[in-house]
Formats: C-alpha cells, structure tokens, sequence
C-alpha cells in the first residue's frame, strides 16, 4: 500500500512551526542572493522593465526623478522584485517541501511539474502583464492630454504601479498550479470548478475591474480573457491529476 512519508497528523504543532520556519528561512536567504545578484544589474534591468513604457509614451515623455535619493531607492526596489522572479524556482521548491510530508509516494513524483510549471505560469503572467497589458494602459492613460498636457511621470510611482501589477498577474497565473495542489490532495475535483465556472466567470471580471489601471472594456477584457482560460485549463488539469483518478479509496486509510 501506498503511504505517506510522514503524515501531517503525526506532526505536532510545533513541529509543523519548525518546518515552516525552515522553508521560509532559506526561501529568504535564496531571495537575499538574487537581490544581490540583480542589483549587480540594476542599470540593465530598469531599461528592460522600463522598456515598453517609454515606447508607449507620447512624443515629449519623460521618465524624471524628483528627490535626490529616488534612484538608488528605485534601484534597490528593482533588484527585489526581479529577485523575486530569479528566486522564484527555489521558493515554489521550499512550499513544495513543506507538503510533501503528507503526500503519498507516487504523488512526490509531480514535485519536478509542480515547480517547472509553478514557475513558467508565474513568468508567463508577468510577461503578458509587461509586454500586453501595461503598454496599452500605459498609452491609453497617457493619451489623455494630448498635445497640450506635457507627460513628465515620476519614475518611483510608474515602477511603484508596475511592480504590484506585474506580481498581481503573476499569481493570477499561479490558478493551474494551485488547482493542481488541491487536486492532489483531494481538496477540488472538476466536477465542482466545472459546477462553479459562471461564479468564477464572475469573479475574474470583478477582479480584472479591480487590477485595471484604467476604466475601459478592452483592457479588463485583456485581462479577464486570459483568466478564464487558466481556469479552464485547471478543469482540465483538475481531471488528468485528481486524486480520485489513480487512489482508490480503500487505499487512502
């Protein structure tokens, strides 16, 4: 029979605190060295990001900065959030190791997917986020003026509004993984995301409203759109990795 390797329930409390401090600590330290990693890159990073906004500017546009200090602080932030990305496999790692005590055998054999898909998910949305969405936002917001309203945007606040829409788009992608996660141990099956779908529909247009920097139709669709297919996809992947599908019930006790 199939068993776990450690199940949860042997676990006491602080034993699960202790292996929880663990998987963060070293989640730290991983993040701690693509920061200094990234901002050994600082200057190459900031036109990379900054990239698609500055085509998206009017004629006359200007990235500027207002205090003395506001590029050293923007480059620390910047070599943070793509840290967050270069660390990203070693984090996804860290939370795939933290469940694994209490998944059967054959189930730790998905940690390679978990972790590869985990990761290309979340750089998928940052890059639809950069290379789709902010661009036309960016150029709708700042069409407004036209040739009578010069555009000078401080840089904080444009790297400040793009970094929390990157990482929002970034986990929006993250659904497949987690419905993987909850698949494997029995938490959803596709019969309930299938029975949910409308309420879901729902609620990605309601959270597209919210993540949308500007009040137009097109671009919540840009954003709903895709969320509708990710959860689509994790009906489908809801069905091929269920649990239900390959552990007999008997073989759960």
């Amino acid at each position: 029979m199939d068993k776990p390797g450690r199940s949860p329930e042997t676990m006491t409390f602080l034993e699960h605190l202790d292996e929880l401090r663990r998987r963060i600590i070293i989640s730290l330290i991983a993040l701690l060295v693509a920061f200094a990693i990234c901002f050994t890159f600082a200057q190459q990073i900031f036109d990379f990001l900054m990239g698609p906004l500055r085509s998206a500017l009017p004629p006359g546009g200007e990235l500027i900065a207002t205090a003395v200090p506001e590029i050293f602080l923007l480059y620390l932030k910047m070599a943070f959030f793509a840290g967050i990305f270069l660390a990203s496999p070693v984090i996804l790692t860290q939370m795939w190791l933290f469940v694994a005590p209490g998944l059967y055998e054959r189930e730790k054999k998905y940690a390679v997917p978990f972790i590869a898909f985990g990761t290309g998910f979340f750089l998928m949305g940052a890059a639809f986020a950069h290379y789709v969405v902010f661009p036309y936002a960016s150029r709708f917001l700042t069409s407004y003026g036209g040739e009578s309203i010069g555009v000078l945007l401080s840089v904080s606040q444009v790297f400040s509004f793009y970094s929390k829409f990157i990482l929002g788009m970034g986990l929006v992608f993250e659904i497949p993984t987690l419905v993987f996660v909850l698949a494997r141990i029995g938490l959803v099956t596709p019969r309930f995301l299938w029975s949910k779908a409308k309420y879901a529909v729902l609620l990605i247009f309601v959270i597209a409203a919210i993540m949308t920097p500007t009040p137009d139709v097109v671009t919540q669709s840009l954003l709903a759109l895709p969320m509708i297919g990710l959860y689509l996809l994790s009906i489908g992947v809801a069905w091929v990795c269920g649990r239900d599908r390959d552990t007999p019930p008997s073989s759960r006790d």
